[in-house]
């Protein structure tokens, strides 16, 4: 799973091999086209993949498949269907991350193959371990051949980082067979027009749900190093169903009582009043 960048700070986890670089880049919003959210994502995960996976190891365990950082796990959610009918799929994860999603699906006798951009990401799932395979590539441009895979799915991967989701949508379309299903989470819209803070100061509305305008850290020269970008649900239900799919489903979790962490700006406080995650359900016909 991949989360957006502002993440939580409270796992039991020691660092596994290195340390992050230590780097203070500028935030604005401004735009930022498809190649250049590619270029400086991948970088982002590849120098962020190891502080990540100790912050977030713990919530996400080492074979779990969890939907976003409120805790729906695919267990109780059923959204790719019941496990016992997972047996022998074909299912692709996009963005993939350590592989915890596609190491759960394995488990249930499915035939998964994770896939993400950054190939220190990668590196991870290979340390934690597993039969089925890594696949280091973009997303919007997917090296499988046409109706490969039964299900595909995304826990806050690809979707949010690329400039046009709807490149994602139609290479997932097209590696399905017909019938398959895709889901996928992103940072629910609404978020976006609230500050990113856990507490009572993340409750005040303070930007326009309707600015696109990508969210970006820069370096010094101006060169983007993270690219996140924002659709509103309207957009992802025009993405979705420009790119040959139909929605059957829009999961917006709640936020459990046994879940007591923060992670970013999701936290406990924010959870029981304002929507963190989305979950589109969707299917090729």
């Amino acid at each position: 799973m991949h989360a957006p960048r502002n993440a939580g700070k409270s796992t039991t986890r020691e660092p596994i091999i290195q340390e992050s670089e230590a780097f203070e880049p500028e935030a604005t919003r401004r735009a930022a086209g498809v190649a250049e959210s590619a270029r400086a994502n991948r970088g982002w995960w590849d120098r962020n993949a190891d502080e990540y996976q100790v912050e977030h190891g713990t919530f996400l365990g080492d074979d779990r498949f969890v939907w976003g950082p409120e805790g729906l796990d695919e267990v109780e959610a059923e959204l790719l269907g019941p496990p016992e009918e997972l047996k022998g799929r074909a299912v692709l994860e996009i963005g993939a991350g350590a592989a915890q999603c596609a190491r759960w699906l394995a488990a249930q006798g499915a035939r998964p193959v994770a896939l993400d951009l950054s190939h220190r990401q990668l590196q991870h799932a290979l340390r934690i371990g597993g039969s089925f395979p890594l696949v280091c590539a973009d997303a919007a441009a997917l090296p499988f051949v046409d109706a490969s895979f039964d299900l595909a799915c995304s826990a806050y991967g690809a979707l949010p980082f690329v400039a046009d989701p709807r490149l994602v949508l139609r290479e997932v379309r097209r590696v399905l067979r017909p019938g398959g299903r895709f889901v996928f989470s992103v940072t629910h819209p609404i978020r976006w027009a609230f500050p990113d803070e856990p507490g009572p100061e993340g409750l005040t509305v303070s930007a326009s749900y309707f600015d696109r305008t990508p969210y970006v850290e820069q370096d010094d020269e101006g060169r983007a190093v993270y690219v996140e970008h924002h659709r509103t649900l309207g957009d992802r239900v025009r993405d979705i169903a420009s790119s040959g799919f139909r929605l059957v489903d829009l999961v917006e979790p709640e936020w459990p009582a046994w879940n007591t962490s923060e992670w970013g700006g999701w936290s406990p406080l924010r959870g029981a009043l304002v929507p963190g995650t989305a979950i589109f359900v969707c299917e090729r016909d």
